[in-house]
């Protein structure tokens, strides 16, 4: 390598600068976008856009342990943003495209975002919050030319960096594997998300589940649609494909209608979903040709049991069930081992994870309690961003508190039931029932609201329907079309609920709490009146 013979591949802006060195034609990912075309990426490109972006922070006085938010969908940016921070030291915030509002504003406050790179698509939700940010030093928008959206004068435009032939390199300023490299927020099921440090060396993480548990092939081309705001896509296929120098395929957001035919189109050999997506997949319309796919391998988290079998023999395809959480945690089911439903067993010789009670005594077999874990070799630690007593506590006496509530046969396989709090999960979101009801409660007809979960219509395992209970002021009428309309511009999408129950009164115990318990036997028993989301898209 001669002259980068300094640099540490487990940094990935180090890797970056050192396979544009090695290999710099080579084709990396593919960002596709349908009628649209494509955007092809070589370490070249990788290298040399990120690092227009690392002057671009240093230029705007950006620079080691300050955060930046990248708040766009799967785009090309992304990836070149995610590359600079390493670079100069800045610590990448992802956040999700989807989300607005107060949520969006509590993120970039709570992460204390110095600048935040942005797509087009997201600008709008951007301006309802950018007046409450005074700490946000530099605003930057990729303006993509099939977004066709005008070029604004309130923001720096990205795309004026990315174009330049020739700029100021920027040297690689940080060394640290143990530097941090983002810092990704938590679904916030029990109160606010929490900001978890990820640092540089969980890219070594990366290269052993990679070798280990996907095994991919030089000849594997890998798919996702899932955000790369979250661990998943960075997990699955986003770091893999960059270390070992394979092709990714990814789309702009997940699609159900075309999945099987970015497949064909680029010969992709595999690809990662939430298992609550399946049930989209499987219930499109049956088509011929849906065995004839190059497909292998499908990476799924949370697969309905019921359409496991199903859809393999579908499709022609064999699952790999996985589990795993940002804060640590891993498990996996081989393609070739264990029983169908299983998320399967931690990886040999890396974590052990046992079964237990409130007392923390484990639990025997068939029996559900809370699944903790540790590390076999290393201390177990968590780093939630500004928590220093809950990142202990997390780890209480060495071994992660997951929060899920999960069960093993007596053979050590693990079976997930439900998350610790809370039963609402959706399409592997963890929906907090607070931050709904805050929503809604801003309806001027609702009194009252009580958000709860019902089994989920897909049968994926541990995900529920949502459902939010009304009681309506006195003398007043609901109108469910408003409500919707109102959970359409100021929820993500994961949390608009799925059926609204309007009741005269919400049950509630002596402590004024509604009662989720007795609303979902209402529900169940059809008293009040139910409408389905689904009639007012």
């Amino acid at each position: 390598m001669g002259s980068k013979a300094h640099l540490n591949q487990v940094i990935a802006s180090h890797l970056a600068e050192i396979k544009a060195d090695e290999v710099p034609d080579r084709e990396v990912y593919i960002f596709e976008k349908a009628e649209l075309g494509e955007d092809i990426l070589t370490y070249k490109h990788l290298y040399e856009n990120s690092n227009k972006i690392a002057r671009l922070f240093v230029d705007n006085g950006i620079g080691s342990g300050d955060t930046y938010a990248v708040f766009m969908r799967n785009h090309p940016e992304f990836v070149y943003s995610l590359l600079a921070g390493p670079t100069v030291g800045a610590i990448m915030v992802p956040i999700d495209p989807r989300t607005r509002g107060d949520r969006l504003k509590f993120m970039l406050r709570d992460c204390g975002a110095k600048a935040a790179i942005v797509s087009g698509e997201c600008v709008e939700q951007l301006d309802e919050v950018v007046n409450d940010l005074p700490g946000l030093k530099l605003i930057s928008v990729a303006y993509r030319p099939e977004q066709n959206i005008p070029v604004s004068d309130r923001y720096h435009a990205l795309n004026e960096t990315l174009e330049k032939t020739s700029w100021a390199v920027v040297d690689q300023k940080i060394m640290d594997v143990r530097h941090p490299m983002q810092i990704i927020y938590t679904s916030g099921t029990t109160g606010d998300p929490k900001g978890v440090t990820i640092r540089n060396n969980r890219t070594g993480l990366f290269n052993i589940l990679t070798k280990i548990v996907w095994k991919y092939t030089e000849y594997d081309i890998l798919y996702n649609g899932l955000s790369l705001s979250h661990g998943n896509a960075q997990t699955v296929t986003l770091f893999p494909a960059f270390s070992m120098g394979i092709k990714a395929v990814f789309s702009p957001r997940f699609t159900k209608s075309r999945i099987w035919d970015i497949c064909r189109k680029y010969g992709c050999t595999t690809f990662s979903l939430l298992g609550g997506m399946m049930a989209g997949i499987y219930n499109e319309p049956e088509r011929p040709d849906d065995s004839d796919n190059p497909v292998r391998m499908v990476i799924s988290a949370g697969t309905p049991l019921p359409l496991w079998e199903p859809f393999e023999k579908r499709y022609n395809v064999k699952i790999l069930e996985w589990y795993g959480s940002v804060e640590g945690g891993f498990a996996y089911k081989p393609l070739d081992g264990g029983p169908i439903g299983s998320f399967g067993k931690p990886v040999p010789g890396v974590m052990e994870m046992k079964v237990v009670d409130e007392n923390d005594s484990e639990v025997s077999p068939g029996t559900t309690g809370e699944l903790i874990c540790r590390l076999l070799r290393g201390d177990t630690k968590v780093d939630y961003l500004g928590k220093p007593e809950e990142s202990k506590e997390k780890t209480r006496g060495g071994w992660l508190r997951t929060g899920d509530m999960v069960h093993k046969d007596k053979n050590g396989w693990y079976f997930f039931d439900y998350r610790k709090g809370t039963e609402l999960r959706r399409a592997g979101d963890f929906v907090q029932p607070e931050y709904v009801e805050t929503v809604i409660g801003k309806h001027p007809d609702v009194s009252e609201v009580c958000v709860y979960g019902i089994k989920a219509a897909s049968g994926a395992p541990g995900e529920s329907d949502i459902v939010a209970a009304l009681e309506p002021f006195q003398g007043k009428t609901i109108d469910p079309a408003s409500v919707y309309a109102l959970c359409k511009k100021d929820l993500e999408a994961n949390y608009i609920p799925s059926y609204l129950h309007i009741v005269d009164v919400l049950p509630k115990t002596l402590t004024e709490k509604p009662l989720a318990r007795q609303l979902r036997e209402m529900f169940e028993r059809g008293e009040g009146k139910i409408f389905k989301y689904e009639d007012f898209k």
